[in-house]
């Protein structure tokens, strides 16, 4: 379990194809914290530590994996937000992230705003998953709030701080990002499509 607060934008350091896994290995400031089958948030994707050393650790990422988000399009030398799994005795500064990322999205659009950033994703409404005015969402494990809801599109205004420590400073029009969607909004959703169903 999350909350959608990145602790920092790791680096991702090697990347190594076996069968239908990916082995991605990631070097970040907590490295020497971190141990063997913990649990660890990556662009919202909650993987597990396979191995350590001095440099760098590995997560495996399984082909559905790979599929349902954008750890497939990385690359060596990418920035990865990174986040360690939520302790139960602090304060819940975002929102309730499962790391299950339910589809991607593409940025449309990135708009300048005298400090701050808003930045348009669309996303393929099919799938069942929506958004809300002032909702929450997790773009790339960051617990954001929802503008301009649309059927298949979203903005979110990005801070200073937030810009800078995640990897929302390396987006471009075109890149792919992992959705989580609000966890109590995916319950009500279903709830209603199976009510109209009967």
């Amino acid at each position: 379990m999350f909350s959608g607060i990145v602790e920092e934008a790791g680096k991702i350091t090697k990347l190594r194809q076996e069968q239908e896994n990916l082995h991605i290995s990631v070097s970040c400031s907590f490295l020497n914290e971190l141990k063997i089958d913990q649990s660890v948030s990556h662009n919202g994707v909650c993987l597990t530590v396979v191995d350590i050393n001095d440099k760098e650790y590995t997560v495996t990422a399984i082909k559905e994996t790979l599929i349902k988000s954008n750890l497939g399009l990385v690359k060596v030398g990418d920035g990865i937000n990174l986040e360690r799994s939520m302790k139960m005795n602090g304060r819940l500064d975002g929102h309730i992230v499962q790391g299950h990322v339910d589809q991607t999205a593409v940025c449309k659009q990135i708009t300048e705003a005298d400090g701050s950033w808003y930045f348009t994703f669309e996303y393929d409404p099919e799938l069942g998953n929506i958004t809300v005015e002032k909702g929450s969402i997790s773009v790339n494990g960051v617990s954001l709030t929802v503008v301009n809801s649309q059927d298949n599109s979203f903005q979110v205004a990005i801070i200073p701080y937030t810009y800078q420590f995640t990897n929302f400073h390396e987006f471009k029009v075109g890149t792919v990002v992992n959705l989580e969607f609000d966890i109590i909004g995916k319950y009500i959703a279903k709830i209603v499509r199976q009510q109209m169903d009967k």
